[in-house]
C-alpha cells in the first residue's frame, strides 16, 4: 500500500511504452494494451482513495526522507482527482474504440498524458509539479495534433506556444521559491516561506509567478487563446478528453500552490494577491460566458465555456474557506463529467448526422433523440438545474462568497447561472422546440461503446449530484488541514 502512489504513475508509463512496441509487432493494437492499463489504473486509484479519506498516505522516492527526496503525497483531494483521470480515461478509451484515432502512436501518447496528469495529482514536491506539467503538456500537444487536415496542426502548434509560456513562468516561480527557501517539497516550502517572510518580494515574485502560469494551463481569461482552437481542432475523443482533465488538473495544481505551498496567511498578509484571483474569477465567468454565446460551432462554445466555469473554480481560491473549497473540488469532478460528456456526445451528434453547428442542431430531437436527449440533459446539468452535480458546486462556492463577504464576487457566481443559460438555451430550444430539416437518421458509425458513454455521462451528472453533499462532508477533514 505505500508503494501504491509510485505505480499509479509508473503503470500508464509503462503502458505507454508497451503500447509503442505491440504496435512494432502488429499495428492497431494499442487499444488493448491502453484498455488493461487503463482498468488496472481505475482499480489502483481507486484503492488508493479508500485509504487516503482514513489518513494521507505517503511514498518518497528512492528510499530517502522527505523533504530531500521527491515525496508523493495522497490525501482525500488529490486522491479525488487521481481517481477521476482514471475513470474519466478508461471511459474515454471506450469511445474511442470505433471513434479513433486508433494508432498504436496515439495510445502511446495517451497513457503518456495519463501519466502525467497523475503524477500533477499525487505530487508532493514543485520541481516534481513542472515535470509532470510538461509531460502532461507535451502529449496533449501530440494529442491534438492527431486529428486530420491543417486545422489539428495549427492548433497543436499555438497550444504549444501558449503552454510553453506558461510552463516557463512556473518553472521561474519554483526558482524564486526555492532562491529563498532552499527546498522544492511543498510541506517544508510553506514553513520556509512562512520564515523568510511573506511579504518579502522574492515570495511574492514566486507567488505570481507560480500562479500566473497556472492561469495560462487553466485557461483563465485572457490567457485561455490556446484552448478553443485546441478543443475545436482536435478529434472528438481528444477533446472530450483534454477538456476534462487537462485544466481540471491544473485547476487543482493552483489550489495545492496556493493553500499547501504558500497557504491561508498569504492571502491575508498580500491583499493583492487575493485580488488577482478575484480578478482573474470575474473576468474569467463573464467573457467565457460572452465569448461562448458569440460561436456558432459548438465545440468553439463549449471550449469557452470552459473559459467560464473555470473562473468559479478559480473565484472559490479566491475565497479562501471550507465551503467554497469543498465547492471547487465538487464542481472540478462535476464539470470533468459534464464538459467531457457534452464533447463525447458532440462527436457522436457529428459522426450520426453531420451537425456540428447550432444551427445544425434544429430538430435533432426528431432525428436523433438519444443524442438530444444527452445533449440536453448535460447542458442543464451546466447550468446547474438540480439535482445534477453543476448545482451543488455553484451552491457550495457561492455560499462560501457569502460567508467571507465578497459580495461582488458573490453576485457573479449567482449570475453565471443565467449567463451559462444564456448560450445553452439557444442550442435547447433549437433542439426541441423547432421541426426537423430532415428525416430521422440511421445512426450509421456510432458504436455501441460510443452510445454507452453518452448514455453514462449523462446519467453520471444526475447521481453525482445526489452524492455530492456527501462527499463534501467525507472531504471536510482534507480541506480544514489544507486551510489550517
Amino acid at each position: 500500500m505505500s508503494s501504491l502512489p509510485a505505480l499509479l504513475v509508473a503503470a500508464p508509463l509503462l503502458g505507454s511504452v508497451l503500447a509503442l512496441l505491440a504496435g512494432l509487432v502488429r499495428s492497431e493494437t494499442g487499444w488493448p494494451v491502453a484498455l488493461v492499463t487503463a482498468a488496472v489504473q481505475v482499480a489502483g486509484a481507486g484503492v488508493l482513495a479508500s485509504r487516503a479519506f482514513d489518513g494521507t498516505v505517503s511514498y518518497v522516492v528512492g528510499g530517502f526522507t522527505a523533504p530531500f527526496g521527491i515525496e508523493l503525497v495522497v490525501d482525500g483531494l488529490s486522491a479525488t482527482i487521481a481517481l477521476l483521470v482514471a475513470v474519466v480515461s478508461l471511459a474515454v478509451l471506450a469511445y474511442s474504440r470505433v471513434a479513433g484515432p486508433r494508432t498504436n502512436a496515439f495510445y502511446a501518447v495517451y497513457l503518456l498524458l495519463v501519466a502525467g496528469l497523475t503524477g500533477m495529482s499525487i505530487t508532493g514536491d514543485v520541481f516534481n509539479m513542472y515535470v509532470f506539467l510538461e509531460i502532461t503538456g507535451l502529449a496533449a500537444y501530440a494529442l491534438v495534433a492527431s486529428g486530420e487536415g491543417g486545422r489539428s496542426a495549427r492548433a497543436a502548434l499555438k497550444y504549444l506556444i501558449v503552454g510553453t509560456v506558461g510552463a516557463s513562468l512556473f518553472l521561474l516561480g519554483i526558482g524564486y521559491a526555492f532562491v529563498a527557501t532552499g527546498t522544492l517539497n511543498m510541506a517544508d516550502l510553506s514553513t520556509q516561506l512562512a520564515a523568510v517572510g511573506y511579504t518579502e518580494p522574492l515570495v511574492q515574485a514566486a507567488f505570481a509567478l507560480l500562479v500566473v502560469g497556472l492561469f495560462v494551463k487553466v485557461a483563465v481569461f485572457p490567457l485561455h487563446a490556446w484552448q478553443p482552437d485546441a478543443y475545436a481542432g482536435s478529434p472528438d475523443s481528444v477533446s472530450a478528453l483534454i477538456s476534462a482533465l487537462v485544466s481540471t488538473v491544473a485547476a487543482y495544481a493552483l489550489i495545492r500552490i496556493v493553500f499547501t505551498v504558500f497557504t491561508v496567511d498569504f492571502l491575508q498578509a498580500n491583499p493583492v494577491a487575493r485580488s488577482l484571483l478575484v480578478a482573474g474569477a470575474i473576468v474569467s465567468i463573464v467573457f467565457g460566458s460572452v465569448l461562448a454565446v458569440s460561436q456558432t460551432e459548438i465545440k468553439r462554445m463549449l471550449a469557452y465555456s470552459s473559459v467560464s466555469q473555470f473562473g468559479l473554480v478559480v473565484g472559490a481560491v479566491a475565497v479562501a474557506n471550507e465551503t467554497a473549497l469543498i465547492g471547487a473540488t465538487v464542481h472540478l469532478v462535476g464539470h470533468a463529467v459534464m464538459k467531457g460528456g457534452l464533447f463525447l456526445t458532440a462527436g457522436l451528434i457529428a459522426t450520426a448526422t453531420g451537425a456540428q453547428t447550432v444551427d445544425d442542431y434544429e430538430g435533432l430531437i426528431q432525428r436523433l433523440p438519444l443524442g438530444a436527449g444527452a445533449f440536453g440533459l448535460l447542458a442543464l446539468a451546466m447550468v446547474g438545474v438540480p439535482p445534477a452535480v453543476g448545482f451543488v458546486g455553484k451552491w457550495y462556492i457561492a455560499l462560501g462568497a457569502v460567508e467571507a463577504a465578497a459580495w461582488p464576487l458573490a453576485v457573479v457566481i449567482l449570475l453565471s447561472t443565467l449567463l451559462t443559460l444564456a448560450y445553452f438555451a439557444r442550442i435547447l430550444e433549437r433542439m426541441f422546440f423547432r421541426d426537423a430539416s430532415g428525416e430521422r437518421v440511421a445512426v450509421d458509425g456510432v458504436s455501441p461503446g460510443m452510445t454507452g458513454v453518452v448514455v453514462a455521462a449523462a446519467l453520471a451528472a444526475v447521481v453525482l449530484g445526489m452524492l455530492a453533499f456527501e462527499y463534501g462532508q467525507l472531504l471536510e477533514p482534507t480541506v480544514q488541514a489544507l486551510l489550517s
